[in-house]
């Protein structure tokens, strides 16, 4: 029977990366986004996987999309061996500028989304004594930065989170890594000027993602941070 993971925002940059990495790699994948066009691609270029697939359209920033999908995962699949909250939005600004309602934005797609779905993931996961949670966080979870506003504050939070499930599901044999990623090339930098060389790679994020789960039993990483070889932008 194949292994399982669940990716949040699936159809483009690292989670994109992450689904590609892990269904080469044999993995039934259940994945999400909010975008009908982007999912129907992404349903296309994973028909020449042989692994079983769930593609589902949701906002993670709803509970109630996000709990569809949650029920659908669990449904179809059972437990899951990896589930990767990677969905987030990065919206710039300072806090004293920013639009009215901009936090409450970014933390319920960013922090509320990964804590509703692992909690709905996790009940099985307990049961079996087996899974890893890699939460994509950002350097802007370690510090703040200009023009980082609500971003930062979401960002810090997520980490927290990762700090938080680490240390309550280390009795249960679950792993929880939180991959702190810096400036990595998707379409949101597309449009910036700067070369790609200046960026990480997504696929070097779904490399390590990859590696760091098929650590031994006994050993997990925390903690995994990733920076330009030219430092932060």
């Amino acid at each position: 029977m194949n292994k399982k993971i669940v990716i949040t925002g699936a159809t483009k940059g690292i989670g994109r990366a992450i689904a590609e990495k892990f269904g080469a790699g044999g993995f039934d994948l259940a994945l999400c986004a909010r975008t009908e066009k982007d999912l129907k691609e992404l349903q296309s270029a994973f028909k020449t996987h042989h692994a079983k697939f769930i593609i589902q359209k949701c906002d993670v920033s709803n509970k109630e999309d996000l709990k569809n999908f949650a029920d659908t995962v669990n449904k179809e699949f059972g437990a899951v061996d990896v589930l990767v909250n990677n969905a987030g939005v990065f919206i710039p600004g300072e806090i004293r500028k920013e639009e009215d309602g901009i936090l409450e934005t970014l933390i319920e797609t960013n922090l509320y989304s990964a804590y509703r779905l692992s909690r709905w993931m996790l009940p099985r996961m307990i049961k079996n004594r087996h899974g890893h949670i890699f939460n994509i966080c950002s350097v802007a979870s370690i510090f703040a930065y200009p023009n980082g506003g609500s971003y930062s504050i979401s960002k810090f939070a997520m980490l927290g989170l990762s700090k938080v499930l680490r240390e309550e599901l280390k009795q249960f044999n679950i792993k929880v890594t939180s991959i702190i990623p810096g400036a990595t090339y998707t379409d949101s930098w597309a449009g910036s000027g700067l070369p790609e060389s200046r960026f990480i790679k997504a696929e070097d994020i779904g490399k390590l993602v990859w590696d760091v789960y098929h650590l031994s039993p006994s050993a997990t990483v925390e903690e995994l941070l990733i920076r330009p070889i030219e430092g932060d932008i």
